[in-house]
């Protein structure tokens, strides 16, 4: 061997060398990484959920997953922007593009988790047909939960709206029986259901829950298709960090079957995961 090729080989070894070694020690950093994943307070099963997502993390993957706790929903995509959480879940589509669009920030769906369906009731009927001329329904009046809100009424089949993501009552096209659509504020919504001048409200499951309201009583359910799909919550990065390995990992740590059999056994049909569902 001649020594030009003696030289090239060697220089091809510690090339490859080199590429074994910082693959290595990359994959070792991220094995030992701990990362923040911000959420909202919630129940006891919520908990329960986020713990074995944290340990199926440790255990496949090496990482340290620590779950940061908000109480309200302007809390977590700053602290996301700020950097003192590295991951949020607890948004839906509609609500990052408002908050990237109001706070001029970039972030980004890394994974969707779960959506928590929502619901019409009613006090007075028993089946979403049977409103009568000029009643009224509640909805909440937030920009997000308003649009979704009006949205489901639509579903149902009792109004038409424009074609958009921010619907306000401003949007309904088409009222053959016309209802008048009250936006109230959300954590009213329940107690709008016992109140007389109203025949019916679009409740948000957890103030559904808070009041005690039995969710089989709803007279029709948000379902699964392309106009709710905007509704699906997902584990949310900023855009420079959305393809870090480790962030990646504490997705597919949530995306198992394990998580899906808990999140039936807490919840049932109140909350359903999405991750698999074909758009």
């Amino acid at each position: 061997m001649s020594k030009k090729k003696t030289i090239i080989g060697i220089i091809v070894v510690i090339v490859i060398a080199l590429i074994g070694y910082f693959s290595f020690f990359h994959h070792s950093a991220e094995k030992g990484q701990v990362v923040k994943i911000g959420v909202m307070s919630g129940d006891k099963g919520e908990d329960q959920i986020w713990d074995e997502v944290a340990k199926t993390a440790k255990e496949k993957y090496g990482i340290t997953l620590k779950t940061v706790k908000f109480s309200d929903y302007s809390q977590p995509n700053k602290a996301l922007s700020d950097g003192d959480v590295d991951l949020n879940a607890f948004q839906n589509y509609p609500f990052l593009k408002n908050w990237n669009s109001a706070h001029k920030t970039d972030i980004v769906s890394i994974g969707d988790t779960w959506t928590t369906p929502l619901r019409l009731y009613s006090d007075k009927y028993k089946n979403k047909d049977d409103f009568k001329n000029g009643d009224q329904i509640a909805v909440a009046n937030d920009v997000t939960n308003e649009n979704r809100g009006l949205h489901l009424l639509q579903e149902a089949g009792l109004i038409k709206l424009k074609d958009t993501d921010k619907a306000t009552t401003q949007d309904i096209t088409d009222n053959p029986k016309n209802l008048k659509i009250v936006p109230v504020d959300a954590s009213q919504t329940a107690k709008s259901l016992k109140d007389p001048q109203f025949a019916g409200a679009v409740i948000n499951t957890n103030f559904a829950k808070s009041a005690g309201i039995n969710f089989d009583s709803a007279i029709f359910v948000e379902g699964l298709n392309k106009d709710t799909t905007q509704f699906f919550n997902f584990i949310a990065a900023n855009k420079k960090d959305e393809n870090k390995q480790a962030y990646k990992d504490v997705v597919k740590s949530l995306q198992t079957q394990k998580t899906k059999d808990l999140v039936k056994k807490l919840y049932g049909d109140a909350e359903i995961t999405v991750w698999d569902y074909n758009k």
